[in-house]
This record gives structure tokens, C-alpha cells and sequence, in this order.
């Protein structure tokens, strides 16, 4: 199993204990606090028409089918020259990185805008993540170009039965989340250890190609720490002994 592979599916399968983290994305006022709240059975977040009311991320735990979830709801993201606003938007952003599903909210009674464009844009940069896109506010008359959304099959949420649809989306969302392969890491410790290896080991091929084996070296040892903190040490001197004898570098 490559390492990216196993790093990922050990977060899967932590995700099934801790819980998994679902992320509530949007622009300002387009109604991630109702839809969290529905979400949640109970006012949890503060619903205004005043768009910016939610400066910062607020995390819930809620049961959905057999899953026990984070559910994140996020500052509407847009430029902003706020300095409290623009610490919130960095914090969605963040949680958008380290969450296992997406939902993405848009108004459907409102123009197609640039503020859309960026979280379109933020789903096209995590396309590897479980997406959903849901389109609010659909009982006002349509004003949204869904063709924007199509990559994504957008689902509506404003009526009870639009609703349950999502609940039941998100749901296998999260049962595809926790599929994965048997091979784990327990820990939090060996994720971001192996982490590290893989990041130094990606850091070493470019000295390698260019022959510059010192440096090469450094990042290779670096690797070894890294998986020495979760295993049985590695002799650096050993191991790089012995690739060079195995790929004659050098000569």
C-alpha cells in the first residue's frame, strides 16, 4: 500500500470512532446557519438577513444513520477588508481542508456571482473530497444558472422532502468516507509521523535527479526519523549504504 493510500485510510477509519468532520460552505447569507440548525433539530447558530453574521466556525456533533459526525458550520467566504471577518474566512478555508464531506450551499433565488465562482473554485481544488452542492431559498423564484452546479448534481433543500433527500445523500457520503482498506494506523502520532516521512521523501527526489546526494541524504534521514518514532530505529548509514550499492550511484 503506497503511502498516501494508508495515511488517508487511516484517517477514514479514525473518522468512524472520532467522528467525521462535515463542512457548511458558502457566501454570506445564503443560509449555512438554517440548513446547520435543521441539521442539528435546534438553534445552535444565529439566522440573520444580515449577511456576515457568522464570523467564525461553529462545530457540532450530530448522528447521521449509523455515523456520529463534526458537523461544521463556516463564515460566508467573500473578500473582505474585516480584519474579524477575513480570521473567520481563513478558518473555513481550513476546515474545508480537513473535512471528509463538503456541502456547499448556494441561493438559488440570487444571480450566479463571483462570490459563487470561489466556492466552485474551492471545490474544484478538492475534488477528492465527497461533495455535495445544494441549492436553498428554491421556494423564491429561480434566479441561479444550476448548469453551473451540474458537475456535482445538485440537490434542494428548502422543502421537508428536499431535505430528507440531503440527510440521506450525506448519509452515503459518509458510508463511502468510511470504506477503505483493512492496513491502519491507530494513532494520531503515526499519521503525522508516516506524514513526514512521505513529505521528506518527496523533498529528496529532486536533489536525487540532480545528483546532488548530500542533500538527497539529509532529506532521506530525515524520513527514517520520522518512521524510527513509530517503529524499530533505522541505521540512516545502513539503509543509504545500501541504495547506493543497489542503484550504483556515483558512477
Amino acid at each position: 500500500m503506497q503511502i498516501e493510500n494508508l495515511v488517508d485510510a487511516s484517517r477514514r477509519r479514525r473518522g468512524l470512532i472520532e467522528g467525521f468532520k462535515v463542512a457548511i460552505i458558502g457566501k454570506p447569507n445564503v443560509g449555512k446557519s438554517s440548513l446547520l440548525n435543521a441539521l442539528l433539530s435546534y438553534d445552535r447558530a444565529i439566522v440573520s438577513e444580515i449577511a456576515g453574521t457568522t464570523r467564525d466556525t461553529i462545530e457540532e456533533q450530530v448522528r447521521i444513520g449509523s455515523h456520529i459526525i463534526r458537523l461544521v458550520d463556516t463564515a460566508g467566504i467573500r473578500e473582505s477588508d474585516d480584519t474579524i471577518e477575513k480570521i473567520g474566512i481563513e478558518r473555513s478555508l481550513s476546515s474545508v481542508k480537513d473535512a471528509d464531506v463538503i456541502i456547499a450551499l448556494f441561493d438559488g433565488s440570487r444571480v450566479f456571482d463571483q462570490e459563487d465562482e470561489k466556492i466552485l473554485s474551492i471545490l474544484e481544488a478538492y475534488q477528492d473530497k465527497h461533495i455535495i452542492a445544494a441549492i436553498n431559498k428554491n421556494d423564491l423564484p429561480a434566479m441561479l444558472d444550476r448548469q453551473k452546479l451540474s458537475a456535482w448534481d445538485p440537490v434542494e433543500v428548502s422543502t421537508q422532502k428536499n431535505f430528507i433527500r440531503l440527510t440521506q445523500l450525506l448519509k452515503e457520503r459518509l458510508d463511502a468516507v468510511g470504506e477503505g482498506d483493512d492496513l491502519m494506523l491507530i494513532s494520531t502520532r503515526q499519521i503525522e509521523a508516516v506524514t513526514e516521512a512521505k513529505k521528506a521523501i518527496i523533498e529528496a527526489k529532486e536533489p536525487l535527479q540532480e545528483g546532488e546526494l548530500e542533500f538527497f541524504s539529509y532529506h532521506l534521514q530525515e524520513a527514517l526519523k520520522a518512521l524510527s518514532s513509530i517503529s524499530r530505529p533505522y541505521d540512516s548509514e545502513e539503509v543509504l549504504d545500501k541504495m547506493f550499492d543497489e542503484f550504483c550511484l556515483g558512477k
